[in-house]
């Protein structure tokens, strides 16, 4: 039964991923995700249904619109890959749990995210607004059929927890440098990444922020060692926190019984 469920969950990651796409691309042009369907940005044709199959499409028409041969960018198959992989991941880590459904929107919302940001250095409230209010539905949901209300209540202290520190992060590096080290985008997805995390537990929410900032701060130094950049320039910050939260979902329990938890 975990078989079937992983199988299913990566192939509807590959489905939902094509529309991922979608909406990278059209969200921080403030087009709608709807209408119109997808056109080749080279000559303006509409895409064929048999020209958009994730993955499969692209390998076909080697990366180049069948009409026009402009270059289509390899993110797109990456991104439907990408989270084929992801749901998969995730529906062997909760196969059994009704947590899943909330841990594959997460996912997938943190995969756009990540793009816009470092596209755009946003993290967008149309986007960051709608995946707040899933997820805690989608959690809320879960521990009713489960019937363990005290994983919910967990989660809540764990989200505002973790909203706490990275408001006051964010508001005492203003205040001392009267620079953003965090961005507002940062701050208001912070409540959605502990709630998710602290759903597990309180220590996988702690584990997942330190790993978002630990990911960002190697990436940082090295850039300034290796990149000639500067200490101000301001990272995006918004893929590390993505990446520690599903490390920390993914291989928490692992990493805190290493490290003695």
């Amino acid at each position: 039964m975990t078989g079937f469920v992983i199988a299913i969950s990566a192939l509807l990651g590959l489905l939902i991923g094509s529309f991922l796409n979608v909406v990278i691309w059209r969200v921080p042009r403030h087009e709608s995700i709807v209408s119109p369907p997808s056109r080749c940005p080279g000559c303006e044709q509409l895409i064929r249904p048999y020209d958009n199959i994730p993955v499969l499409s692209w390998l076909i028409l080697r990366g180049k619109c069948r009409n026009c041969k402009t270059k289509i960018s390899a993110r797109y198959p990456l991104v439907e890959a990408g989270t084929a992989i992801l749901w998969g991941l995730l529906a062997w880590r909760f196969a059994g749990s009704w947590a899943l459904p909330a841990y594959l929107v997460l996912a997938g919302g943190l995969v756009v995210l990540s793009l816009i940001d470092l596209d755009t250095q946003l993290l967008p409230t149309r986007i960051v607004q709608p995946l707040t209010v899933s997820v805690v539905l989608l959690l809320a949901i879960g521990s009713a059929v489960e019937g363990n209300m005290g994983d919910l209540t967990q989660a809540v202290l764990s989200g505002v927890a973790v909203y706490a520190i990275f408001w006051f992060t964010a508001a005492a590096f203003l205040l001392l440098r009267n620079k953003r080290g965090l961005g507002g985008g940062d701050v208001n997805l912070s409540f959605v990444l502990g709630f998710s995390l602290g759903w597990v537990s309180p220590a996988t929410a702690y584990l997942g922020i330190f790993l978002g900032f630990l990911f960002g701060s190697v990436v940082g130094i090295g850039l300034m060692v290796f990149g000639g950049r500067k200490l101000s320039s301001q990272l995006k910050f918004g893929p590390f926190l993505a990446l520690g939260t599903l490390v920390a979902l993914l291989l928490g329990p692992q990493i805190l019984r290493a490290s003695g938890y």
